[in-house]
């Protein structure tokens, strides 16, 4: 199929991406297909901006790390400008997919989009900075795969095998993880970690309109608001410092308060799936790919369980 521009409708979008098809099949043969029910097989979304100098390194980790299901990896470079999108060159593997916005719109929006692309049956997101071990991922799925939980967060252990940078970071984290136990009644561990394993029906069923970090507090809020509680599970951490590239900030910490207050106080609902109607994705065709791919045409021509919405004058920025 052709790549083509669709034409404006209304208003600008401020999203260009590239999407495969679900009837594509990737050089090398088809992506295995998730099975019989209560078979998992898990889209791991790495968003990536301005991550030139660890982005090659993180997907060959994630792809040669040992998993007990199917996995495809679903790398979303975020309008990056120092050669992130450069470094994914060459890489042969039939599970990975490889996506990019023209500009930075945020964290947030990149998870958007993998979470819109996304052929499992859960999602987990995944840091390109190697904070996180990709070889803590199968002790994550294990409870799932077991029948034991539906929703799992790798939670990092304060104190056993993690290095945490500064003391603001740690000590934030766990303020808002109070809060968010104190607003919905629940006892979690790790509000903000990275490895959230969750249904990719669930994520979809919610209205997520975050597009920076933000959207990392509200996918938890809404995951608490929705009735469950994660699974926890200990995971590796090593933090690096903001002179390494680190780029959640003291705004980010204000932002968190204001997602978790105004889920707290919406309305709780089965399937809450964003208004779209006034949102298009624009696409534009970008390198050749050694995946097959195929043009995604427009946000409303999705499949209708896609809850994705990036607002047209979404602030700049991770």
């Amino acid at each position: 199929m052709t790549p083509r521009m669709l034409p404006p409708s209304g208003q600008p979008s401020d999203t260009l991406i590239r999407k495969r098809a679900a009837d594509d099949e990737p050089e090398g043969g088809p992506l295995p297909a998730p099975g019989r029910p209560g078979e998992v097989f898990l889209s791991i979304v790495m968003p990536a901006y301005n991550e030139a100098a660890t982005i090659r390194r993180a997907v060959e980790h994630v792809l040669d790390a040992p998993y007990p299901c199917p996995i495809e990896l679903i790398v979303v470079d975020d309008g990056s400008s120092d050669g992130t999108y450069e470094q994914l060159s060459g890489f042969e593997d039939p599970r990975l997919q490889i996506h990019r916005h023209v500009r930075n719109l945020g964290k947030g929006a990149a998870l958007l989009t993998g979470m819109a692309v996304a052929r499992g049956t859960h999602l987990l997101p995944f840091d390109a900075d190697l904070e996180y071990s990709a070889e803590d991922i199968p002790r994550l799925l294990a409870p799932v795969m077991a029948g034991r939980a539906q929703v799992v967060y790798g939670t990092r252990l304060f104190g056993a095998n993690t290095v945490y940078s500064s003391f603001r970071y740690g000590a934030g984290n766990k303020a808002m993880t109070m809060l968010a136990n104190v607003l919905f009644d629940s006892y979690i561990s790790d509000l903000h970690t990275c490895l959230k394993l969750v249904p990719l029906d669930l994520l979809r069923g919610m209205r997520l309109t975050e597009t920076r970090f933000g959207l990392d507090t509200e996918i938890t809020a809404s995951v608490l608001r929705h009735g469950y509680r994660p699974f926890e599970v200990p995971v590796s951490y090593y933090s690096r410092t903001r002179a390494a590239g680190k780029k959640i900030g003291w705004r980010d910490a204000v932002s968190c308060v204001r997602v978790l207050g105004r889920v707290r106080l919406s309305q709780p609902a089965a399937a809450l799936l964003a208004d779209t109607s006034q949102r298009h994705l624009h696409v534009v065709p970008a390198r050749p790919a050694t995946t097959a791919e195929r043009v995604v045409l427009s946000l409303p021509d999705a499949p209708s369980n896609v809850a994705l919405r990036v607002p047209a004058a979404a602030e700049a920025g991770e």
